[in-house]
């Protein structure tokens, strides 16, 4: 046997290589790292984070990637930068030249290629395996569908139970953009949510759409106003709390100069809205019971509203998984929209 130690093939992807071709040279210098010192440096290293640092590769700008990922510019380049930091060198650079990757970040952007290769490797190999109906499924969706007849989840999940009585559920709720990620990198099996629908490897299935609204809660100036005397002046000056997910979004839904407040989960939105301080927009379904109890109403709704197209998320190498296959059935069915898995499943 030879002692000469084994050379790392060439990767099989040829566009791999065209890219070294527009790549800084020199960002770091080659060294030697140790085995035990690299398993160190690599082993807290979010996978976010490489799939974030990926997408930017890929899209070529960071405008794009800001679009691509639902990302603010300066949480994007604190991704970037946490990632460096934990490499230990820069990955890429901005000026006038336009955005290019150095040489270490070429290199990067192939190991974490070869990776998440490997993981799907991986994941198709157990998947295929033969395994009991039951095991884990690790649930992401967004706040505020608990009264939303068409997700219904509560009951989606009772009868997901009956059929695999075996199954441990994990549900855990989220913001968009990180439950799309959170898939997209196998720390969640599917989501529900409004996703941008640009992450790599990911499946996505049309589910439901929700109506929105601005509203106000009584106590509010708006609240016994006609929504004739509401002008845009008062609205503009009104305290108006957003999403911090997706602030400029709301904001320029209603042409707003500022928001005086933000939130994550909609649990939150309606508790600024029901102060009597804020105006919001809500789901009409999470609103309808403080409506109707009189303690919430839409402003001008006829102008200020809008629909959010909500979708199933998975990776395609998962929906193979029976658990999880029986999970989207009942999800679609929820929603009468069965006719969708079996349009997929056609494909």
């Amino acid at each position: 046997m030879s002692d000469k130690p084994e050379q790392r093939s060439t990767p099989s992807n040829p566009a791999r290589r065209q890219k070294a071709l527009a790549v800084e040279p020199g960002f770091p210098p080659k060294r030697v790292v140790s085995g035990a010192t690299r398993v160190r440096r690599l082993d807290n290293i979010d996978l976010r984070l490489l799939r974030v640092f990926a997408v930017l590769a890929e899209t070529g700008s960071f405008a794009a990637a800001q679009i691509a990922l639902n990302l603010s510019q300066s949480t994007l380049s604190t991704h970037l930068a946490s990632l460096e930091q934990r490499l230990g060198g820069p990955l890429c650079l901005r000026g006038r030249k336009g955005f290019r990757l150095t040489a270490f970040g070429q290199e990067t952007l192939e190991a974490i290629q070869d990776l998440f290769e490997s993981i799907e490797l991986f994941q198709a190999r157990v998947s295929q395996a033969p395994q009991e109906l039951g095991g884990r499924l690790r649930i992401g969706s967004i706040g505020g569908i608990i009264n939303n007849p068409d997700i219904g989840l509560q009951d989606v999940l009772a009868r997901v139970i009956d059929q695999v009585s075996t199954v441990h559920v994990d549900l855990q709720l989220g913001i968009p953009q990180d439950l799309e990620l959170q898939v997209a990198d196998g720390t969640r099996d599917v989501a529900i949510g409004p996703f941008a629908r640009h992450a790599p490897g990911v499946r996505y299935l049309s589910l439901c759409e929700e109506p929105h609204a601005l509203y106000c809660g009584q106590g509010h100036p708006f609240f016994d106003m006609a929504d004739e005397l509401i002008t845009k002046d008062m609205i503009d000056r009104a305290r108006f709390s957003v999403r911090a997910y997706r602030k400029l979004e709301d904001l320029q839904r209603i042409n707003h100069p500022r928001a005086s407040g933000s939130i994550v989960h909609m649990e939150a939105q309606l508790m600024m809205i029901l102060s009597g301080r804020f105006i919001g927009f809500l789901p009409e379904q999470s609103a309808a019971p403080y409506r109707r109890a009189g303690r919430l109403r839409p402003i001008l709704p006829a102008a200020y509203h809008f629909v959010s197209q909500h979708y199933i998320a998975f990776r395609a190498i998962d929906q193979s998984r029976n658990v999880l296959q029986i999970f989207i059935r009942e999800l679609l069915r929820q929603a009468g929209r069965s006719e969708a898995l079996n349009d997929e499943n056609a494909r």
